[in-house]
């Protein structure tokens, strides 16, 4: 039996989408192609119809990913009083509930440690997503050009990445909390139009 071209989109979509979520909650090493599909009520054969295997998969999982943080990232700068779009982003990506929260978070924060050992092509992509928030993110830094204002967001998104990932690993929830709130004040701070 023939399925129409959308059927394919969506069926493909379904596993980008809960590999996404699998992926920023378990790691790469934890995810099997298997077991995805099989929750998925999809046939591990069927697979192959869409990725040329796991690694392509990350690969596209981890923009996907990076696409829907930009997303949310975007909808708080629209969401906020004019010339307090940075301090919205900011305060979004160091929240308690983005650090609870790691299979609907930024991949970055979730994986970019992981990636390291992945081949170059996977570090490739994540060298793109690093970009594209960059891009998406410097209109709202500080800086004389362009190119400086870019270098800025890539530090700022690395730093908050790793106030991320850090908090995530603490076991006290006090040392959580204070991780994020103290680097939520700090980069406030640092970036506030009044400073």
């Amino acid at each position: 039996m023939r399925y129409p071209a959308e059927h394919k989109d969506r069926v493909r979509q379904r596993i980008l989408d809960a590999a996404s979520r699998r992926f920023r909650a378990h790691g790469s090493e934890n995810v099997a192609i298997a077991d995805l599909m099989s929750e998925l009520r999809l046939t591990h054969g069927g697979f192959y119809r869409h990725f040329k295997g796991k690694e392509h998969l990350f690969n596209e999982a981890f923009l996907a990913a990076a696409a829907e943080t930009q997303s949310r990232m975007k909808a708080a700068a629209e969401q906020a009083s004019p010339g307090h779009e940075l301090e919205a982003i900011i305060t979004r990506y160091l929240s308690a509930g983005h650090c609870g929260n790691p299979s609907q978070g930024c991949p970055i924060a979730a994986l970019a440690a992981e990636i390291s050992r992945h081949p170059l092509s996977t570090r490739a992509t994540l060298d793109r997503a690093i970009r594209q928030n960059a891009v998406a993110v410097a209109r709202f830094m500080p800086g004389r050009t362009a190119a400086e204002r870019e270098r800025t967001a890539i530090v700022l998104f690395a730093s908050m990445a790793g106030t991320v990932m850090l908090a995530r690993a603490t076991a006290d929830d006090t040392i959580r909390r204070d991780i994020l709130e103290t680097a939520r004040t700090f980069y406030l701070k640092s970036f506030s139009r009044t400073s």
